[in-house]
C-alpha cells in the first residue's frame, strides 16, 4: 500500500512538472567555456584573421598522413633518383567562411621544382585543393602532397608549393630542399 500511494504521490507530481520538462527536454543543457578561455579564443580568433597564411609545419614524411597530426617524419631529405617525396603541412590563418551555420574552407596549391641557380625544372598550377564545410569553425588542417620527379640526375633541389586561400585571397609558400642520391651499388 505505502508502494501505491508514493506512485499516485509521484504521478501527481509529474503532471505537475510536465510542463517544465518538455520545455527544457529539447534543449541540450551543458556548462559554458570560462569567461577567460571565451575572450582568449576571440582574440586568437581575430589574430587568426589578421594574419597572412602561413604554415605551423611543414616537413618530408615517410607516407601520406592519414590526417592532423598523423605522419611519421622522414629522416633526412635525401632521395634515390625515382623515389616518391612526401610532404606534410599545417596552413594556418586562411579565411573561415560561415553561411547558415556551416563553416568551409578552399585552399589550392601550386608546385615548382626548381635547380640550384632557381631555374625550374617542373611546375603546375593548381595541382591540389583542399576544402571542407563543417559545422564548427575548426582550426585544424593538414595537407599531404606526393610527388615524383623522375629521371633526376644526383644533385640539390628546392621543391617550392605556394599555398592560395581561394576565399580570403592569402597565399603563403613552402620551400623544401632535397637533394638526389645515387642508389648503392649492389
Amino acid at each position: 500500500m505505502g508502494y501505491k500511494n508514493l506512485f499516485l504521490g509521484l504521478l501527481a507530481l509529474g503532471a505537475s512538472t510536465t510542463l517544465a520538462f518538455a520545455e527544457t527536454a529539447t534543449t541540450p543543457s551543458f556548462a559554458a567555456p570560462a569567461a577567460a578561455l571565451t575572450e582568449a579564443t576571440e582574440a586568437a580568433t581575430a589574430a587568426w584573421e589578421a594574419a597572412p597564411l602561413g604554415f605551423s609545419k611543414t616537413l618530408f614524411v615517410t607516407a601520406p598522413a592519414g590526417g592532423y597530426g598523423q605522419y611519421e617524419p622522414r629522416d633526412g631529405s635525401e632521395f634515390a633518383a625515382d623515389e616518391m617525396l612526401h610532404v606534410y603541412a599545417e596552413p594556418v590563418a586562411y579565411a573561415i567562411s560561415e553561411q547558415d551555420g556551416t563553416f568551409s574552407y578552399a585552399l589550392s596549391a601550386n608546385f615548382r621544382l626548381l635547380n640550384p641557380t632557381g631555374q625550374v625544372l617542373a611546375e603546375s598550377a593548381d595541382f591540389a585543393s583542399f576544402s571542407k564545410k563543417i559545422r564548427s569553425a575548426s582550426r585544424e588542417l593538414s595537407t599531404s602532397l606526393s610527388f615524383q620527379f623522375s629521371g633526376l640526375p644526383s644533385g640539390t633541389y628546392a621543391l617550392e608549393v605556394e599555398f592560395n586561400d581561394t576565399i580570403g585571397g592569402k597565399s603563403g609558400t613552402i620551400n623544401l630542399p632535397f637533394s638526389v642520391v645515387e642508389a648503392p651499388a649492389q
